[in-house]
This record gives C-alpha cells, sequence and structure tokens, in this order.
C-alpha cells in the first residue's frame, strides 16, 4: 500500500521547506534588471536583513551558497599566508578551514570535537600566546549543521576581549541565522556569513556577509573583482549589489519571507523554534530509554534549534531513513561527517532539521513517522515519544482565552 503518496516533508536541516506564498512570490516572468520595480524591491531588503541579523553594519549580498558565502567573508579581509584559529565543532568548522586554505590562508584548528561545543577558555589561553599577533581573525562555526552543536558566541567575544587579542570574530550563521538567537552588534561580531535556504526560506543561490567597520578596515592587498563587498554594500550602478545580473526571482521570494518574519517577530521566532526542539529533544529520550537512539549533543545548553543530530547505530539509522521515506513520505537527513565517508557508521548517524518555516504539526508528523518506524523495524525503544512531545509542545503553548 502506497502510504507515502499525496504532499511529501523534508525534514532535512537544509533546503528548508519554501512557504507557498515565497514559491507564488518567485513564479513570474522575467524583468528589468536595470531599473523600476526591482531597483527600489532590492533596497527594502537591506534594513530587514539588518533586523534579522542584529545589526547596524552593512551586509554584502552574493549569488552563491554558504560557501561561496566563506570565501566571500575571507577574501575582504585577509591575505594569503595570514593566520586564522578555528575552534572546531563540526564538519563545517573545517570545511571552512579547507576554504581558508584553498586562498592560501594558514589556519590553526582547535579541536573540540563532535560532539561538544568549543571551549572559550582554550581560546583565550591561545590567543594570549599569540604575542606577535599573528593570528588575524577566529573563525566560529555558531551552529555545526553535521554535529547540531550550539555555539557560545558571546563567551567567544568575552574570550577574546579579556585576551586583548585585536583579531576579527568571524562567524559561520548559516543554519542558525533566523531560527537561533544571534545577535551581532551585542555580542561583538565583525563578519557574519548566511545564506538563502535556511531560517530564511528561500531556496538555495544567495550567500549573506554582514560587516563591521573593523572588518571592512582590514581590506587586503587584494580582492577578487566578484567578491569584494564594498561596491555591493554601497552601490553606484545597481548592477554592483550582485556584481552583474540580479537574482530576480530570489529577491521577490526574500521579500515575501522578510514580510512573514517582520511578522512574526525575531523574538517570537526565535521561542517558536526553542519549543519545536524541545519537543524533538523529548520524543528522542524518551524512544531512548529502552534502546539506542540517542541525542548527539549531551547539554540541552548547547543544542542547536535548528537541527538535531541522532545517533542510533548501523544500519538502523539507514534502514529507518529509507523506511520514512518510503512509508510515510518523511526525508530524513543523512549522518553527514559523523564517520569517515567511506565507513558503514556514517549510517548509523541522521538528523532531523527543525528551521524556517516549521510549525507544530510539521513536527509532531515527522516524529509521527519516526516513532512507526521505530515500530515497524522492530528497533528497541520505548514507546510512548509522541506524548512526550506532545507534552513539551503544549507546555510552551499560550492558555486558552
Amino acid at each position: 500500500m502506497p502510504l507515502a503518496n499525496g504532499r511529501t516533508y523534508r525534514a532535512i536541516p537544509g533546503p528548508s521547506e519554501t512557504p507557498d506564498a515565497v514559491q507564488r512570490a518567485m513564479h513570474r516572468s522575467s524583468v528589468n534588471i536595470y531599473e523600476g520595480e526591482v531597483v527600489e524591491l532590492t533596497e527594502s531588503l537591506l534594513p530587514d536583513l539588518r533586523g534579522v541579523a542584529r545589526t547596524e553594519h552593512d551586509v554584502a549580498m552574493y549569488i552563491c551558497n554558504g560557501h561561496g558565502a566563506w570565501e566571500a567573508a575571507l577574501a575582504n579581509v585577509l591575505n594569503p599566508g595570514d593566520l586564522v584559529l578555528v575552534p572546531a565543532t563540526g564538519r563545517f568548522s573545517h570545511g571552512w578551514v579547507e576554504m581558508a586554505q584553498g586562498l592560501g590562508i594558514e589556519a590553526e584548528i582547535l579541536e573540540f570535537g563532535l560532539q561538544s561545543p568549543f571551549d572559550p577558555d582554550r581560546v583565550e589561553a591561545r590567543l594570549r600566546a599569540d604575542t606577535a599577533r599573528r593570528i588575524k581573525a577566529v573563525l566560529a562555526v555558531h551552529v555545526d549543521t553535521a554535529t547540531s552543536v550550539r555555539n557560545d558566541i558571546p563567551a567567544l567575544r568575552a574570550a577574546m576581549d579579556a585576551a586583548g587579542h585585536p583579531a576579527l570574530l568571524m562567524a559561520d550563521c548559516v543554519a542558525s541565522l533566523g531560527c537561533d538567537r544571534f545577535e551581532m552588534d551585542a555580542w561583538g561580531v565583525d563578519v557574519l556569513v548566511a545564506g538563502s535556504q535556511k531560517g530564511l526560506m528561500v531556496p538555495p543561490g544567495m550567500g549573506f556577509v554582514f560587516f563591521s567597520p573593523k572588518a571592512a578596515a582590514h581590506r587586503p592587498d587584494r580582492v577578487s573583482r566578484y567578491w569584494d563587498w564594498t561596491p555591493r554594500a554601497r552601490p553606484e550602478m545597481y548592477y554592483q549589489y550582485f556584481g552583474g545580473t540580479a537574482p530576480t526571482h530570489h529577491l521577490y521570494g526574500l521579500r515575501v519571507a522578510l514580510d512573514m518574519m517582520k511578522d512574526e517577530g525575531m523574538e517570537a521566532i526565535w521561542q517558536r523554534h526553542a519549543t519545536l526542539a524541545r519537543a524533538i529533544w523529548a520524543a528522542v529520550e524518551h524512544w531512548g530509554q529502552a534502546g539506542p537512539l540517542r541525542l548527539n549533543i549531551a547539554d540541552p545548553a548547547h543544542r542547536s534549534h535548528a537541527v538535531t543530530t541522532l545517533g542510533i547505530g548501523t544500519p538502523q539509522g539507514q534502514r529507518l531513513r529509507d523506511w520514512c521515506e518510503r512509508n510515510a513520505g518523511v526525508t530524513l537527513g543523512i549522518g553527514l561527517g559523523m564517520a569517515p565517508p567511506d565507513s558503514q557508521e556514517r549510517h548509523g548517524f541522521f538528523r532531523i532539521g527543525h528551521m524556517g518555516h516549521v510549525n507544530s504539526h510539521m513536527i509532531l508528523g515527522v516524529l509521527g513517522a519516526i516513532e512507526a518506524g521505530l515500530a515497524a523495524l522492530d528497533i528497541p525503544h520505548h514507546a510512548g515519544g509522541i506524548q512526550a512531545a506532545t507534552r513539551a509542545i503544549s507546555a510552551a503553548a499560550p492558555p486558552a482565552s
């Protein structure tokens, strides 16, 4: 019986679900890319993007994904041969290192494993030891999409200040912007990197780099014409916003997505994501009382509100993902970066994305599919995880009027 027929759901950690209103806004014929409506539309996006990032600083928009935004951020502040310090807590910390090394930048990694956040004290100690001030920037991933760890950026800023070190603080917020609380200015972040396809609820294709005056002053000896953020942030002609042809349809979709976010309010958005994350954690912890399923990050204070990584063992992870997709129309995320790519152990992990356009019934549907899969596959678990999730949601819901 084809139980998966009907509308499917991608519970992966990006691209997130695109709201129908965003899709409708993007469903249009081509527009004039030189003048008129699209120019005013683009200019209207900037203050609202700053509102999401909680900053008064400049923002540059690129036609690229998060990897492109990584490179754009690096290319505007660092020269080949410069040294960056990277507290690593998962695959995407190492990915940013690889991007830096590809530009001839040296990277020193402080490794913290796959199940814990970075330790600001260790970062402070390393910066204090850098008496020659060779380290030009600290590259910190706020939420690592692979491990689902959420790092403490304010504590990192405090450690850098305590060390009296002038390095830039650069934060990857690709997974977290619009999901987990992030306050660029209040937290003293110099560069923020994000993409369109997660908390911003727009299909992949746009990258964003927010940068402070301190970061702008770190201009390297040479910046490629495409990645140069100066004309993008302060264009003299419209095409300079994008280094060429504008991503017109993405802009129309982004306008609607930002309107939706303004209507809900950032505090409410952060609270919604926190509540839905707690519902997932409650279900997983309940199931895990009598089986192998576990949350990758033990301390709730360090868990992302946008993505949850789970360990269940090999081959159960792959079997459960396959069952949910075949029988419930729910696609769960692969266990990315949790084991070597050629190792069967990677099939012992999976991820649930809960970012952007997501609500209670979506999450309860995903959890219901997982519990059905656990039962159908005879994977040991403590039945009743759905009830635990509903209690977490009902406890946070406003009282009836």
